[in-house]
């Protein structure tokens, strides 16, 4: 099976991640959409984030009713800080019969040459790029790369940090979260 791998803290997660999540099983080759949630990202702080079981708690319910995405606390498990390198090795030692790539933003693909070990991540695993507004350009290299995928996904701009402020100031952000994550986040009465 060919499965990619969304990561994200998905604090919280938004119709946006759904979106692009479920156009990548939809029009691309992947079978499943695993959304990973991060338990800390080296590049953010960690004190702004919900408790790993909450996140993955709300991303759990966004999901379940999609056949073809699925929730993942796997790098719950593993040495912090994660590192995708050592995500992908850990997965393909638990599942040698998958084939796992991974889907991002075309942000982060600029970064990429940033990420520990990526020259072993591009030669062992697809990357599936959706397209994001931003700033500077990816480099010529990774663009024309046969491993690179760009997929032509819905360009969403919403954010959670965008949420986050809006139920902090008493806005009603709802039509951007799915129903039971709405849901979740009233009844736990969080960002507020």
């Amino acid at each position: 099976m060919k499965i990619g791998l969304y990561f994200g803290t998905f604090n919280p997660i938004h119709i946006g991640h759904l979106i692009i999540a479920n156009h990548m099983a939809e029009y691309s080759d992947l079978d499943q959409i695993w959304l990973v949630v991060t338990p800390h990202n080296p590049f953010k702080k960690k004190n702004t984030l919900l408790d790993n079981h909450h996140r993955f708690d709300m991303v759990y319910e966004a999901t379940k009713d999609y056949d073809k995405l699925e929730a993942s606390d796997i790098e719950f498990k593993l040495p912090q800080p994660s590192y995708t390198i050592n995500t992908l090795t850990h997965l393909f030692e638990k599942h040698p019969n998958h084939e796992f790539s991974l889907i991002m933003g075309e942000d982060n693909l600029k970064g990429f040459h940033k990420w520990k070990n990526n020259d072993v991540i591009l030669e062992n695993h697809d990357i599936y790029v959706y397209p994001r507004i931003s700033e500077g350009k990816t480099e010529t290299q990774l663009i024309n790369h046969p491993k690179i995928h760009k997929i032509d996904a819905p360009i969403m701009e919403i954010s959670s940090t965008f949420i986050r402020q809006a139920i902090h100031d008493g806005k009603s952000c709802k039509p951007l979260l799915p129903e039971h994550v709405w849901k979740y986040i009233d009844d736990m009465n969080f960002y507020k």
